[in-house]
């Protein structure tokens, strides 16, 4: 841990502080991959950390305050985010599976952090803009990973020059969200995660580069 982590009435934390503020903080994020949002309580984390909720409120305003901060750790971190803006191949066969390694770096990304992220699109789509800037910078490190693909690919006369690279890129990305965030859905209409990849990397391709993939 980097920088100084101070409590909510502005003390700097010592070593100690800090050791319980993160296992408050990793707790928080274990019980939202098992229960809903707003069941989550500050007495029930607290206890689960080993630690009292006046512990808890030294650190977090509440549980609204801790899960923002485990948001935007996510988006400064961004644990995987880095793997989907590495520079790719689109050109023929090499874009086929450039196509199919981003899909899989996104989906990984989105299992990965599933609990969080579920809650970071709850608090934007009511409104909350803390939560809609934390989605935001997720969103545009994908976007913009996007856009640089396609931009190269018009620079190189590979792309239509009518093409909007950022249109194009943000579209693709908010697909992919949806998907990633539906994904028991698609087990429901009997889509397996096997089959949903290849279908994802091809609208990927076709939207990146204008063409059907060379296999």
């Amino acid at each position: 841990m980097t920088g100084k982590v101070r409590t909510v009435d502005g003390r700097v934390a010592g070593r100690r502080g800090q050791a319980t503020r993160q296992k408050l903080l990793d707790c928080l994020a274990e019980m939202l991959g098992s229960s809903p949002y707003r069941d989550v309580k500050v007495i029930d984390v607290a206890r689960r950390a080993g630690t009292s909720p006046a512990t808890f409120y030294q650190y977090f305003p509440d549980v609204e305050g801790a899960v923002l901060e485990l948001a935007d750790t996510l988006a400064k971190q961004g644990p995987g985010l880095e793997e989907l803006s590495e520079q790719r191949n689109w050109v023929g066969k090499a874009g086929w599976q450039s196509a199919q390694d981003f899909v899989d770096a996104f989906l990984s990304f989105w299992r990965k952090h599933d609990a969080i992220l579920r809650v970071v699109d709850l608090g934007a789509a009511e409104g909350d803009k803390r939560f809609y800037r934390i989605r935001m910078r997720i969103m545009t490190t994908i976007t913009h990973a996007l856009r640089d693909s396609i931009t190269d690919l018009q620079e190189r006369g590979k792309v239509d020059q009518t093409v909007n690279p950022t249109a194009v890129a943000g579209s693709l990305a908010t697909m992919l969200a949806a998907v990633a965030s539906h994904q028991k859905g698609f087990q429901t209409w009997g889509v397996k995660q096997a089959e949903l990849r290849p279908q994802l990397a091809l609208l990927v391709h076709l939207g990146v580069t204008g063409k059907k993939p060379t296999r």
